[in-house]
């Protein structure tokens, strides 16, 4: 077990407590690399409402609201733990993802404007003559947004939602893997001709290309995902 040092704002002394705790703890846990290290990550609720400049009522109230939506689980005389997923939910959260990108990217075909096809073709471009395995870092964070520039093109706010919940782990499960088995390579290949397709508005082949490279992920889990053991 590890405690992590949350990265977390001070909210103002107005309006909900509990709904402005909820949503500084949310966003945290979203940038939160969860599968970095096999420790379950405890989240310190002193800690937290110093942090936050709040009592623990409304830490407390934000914990409930969160492990209602899964991010969050209470053990009993141990405290609250960010919520890891077993291998096996970890391949079904990403088959859902490869459904609900695919469609996203379809959608993205008819409805995204020339600028946001753009910021696409940038996030690829940047790292068009680099290596990206000398800099697994940086490009695991750009790897990351191009996905989530596809779900934003879609223009479908419940695409949106649904991935939202996946976002956490898909993040930790995606920065642990890019680095393994010229993945990151792969991925630049495959963000190429996601883009092109996208360009073409072509949206047969846009759906296939980004859910069979969101199914690599998958085999690639299935077959080395011994830290999710």
């Amino acid at each position: 077990m590890t405690y992590q040092d949350i990265n977390v704002k001070p909210i103002e002394t107005e309006s909900s407590f509990r709904m402005k705790a909820y949503k500084a703890l949310k966003a945290a846990i979203m940038e939160m690399d969860i599968y970095s290290h096999r420790e379950d990550i405890r989240l310190e609720e002193r800690q937290l409402s110093e942090k936050l400049g709040v009592s623990r009522t409304p830490i407390r109230e934000a914990m409930t609201l969160l492990e209602q939506e899964g991010f969050v689980r209470s053990v009993p005389r141990r405290g609250i733990f960010v919520v890891r997923k077993t291998r096996q939910e970890i391949l079904e959260m990403i088959t859902v993802w490869a459904a609900l990108e695919s469609m996203a990217a379809r959608l993205a075909c008819a409805r995204a404007s020339e600028a946001e096809i753009r910021e696409l073709r940038e996030n690829v471009r940047a790292f068009a003559d680099r290596d990206p395995e000398e800099f697994v870092s940086e490009y695991s964070e750009a790897n990351l947004a191009f996905h989530k520039i596809i779900i934003r093109m879609s223009g479908c706010e419940l695409i949106a939602e649904m991935t939202e919940g996946l976002f956490p782990h898909m993040r930790g499960v995606r920065n642990v893997t890019i680095g393994q088995d010229h993945r990151a390579q792969r991925s630049i290949v495959d963000h190429t001709r996601i883009v092109a397709a996208i360009e073409k508005r072509d949206a047969d082949l846009a759906e296939r290309l980004v859910r069979e490279h969101t199914l690599g992920l998958a085999r690639h889990v299935e077959e080395h995902g011994e830290f999710l053991d």
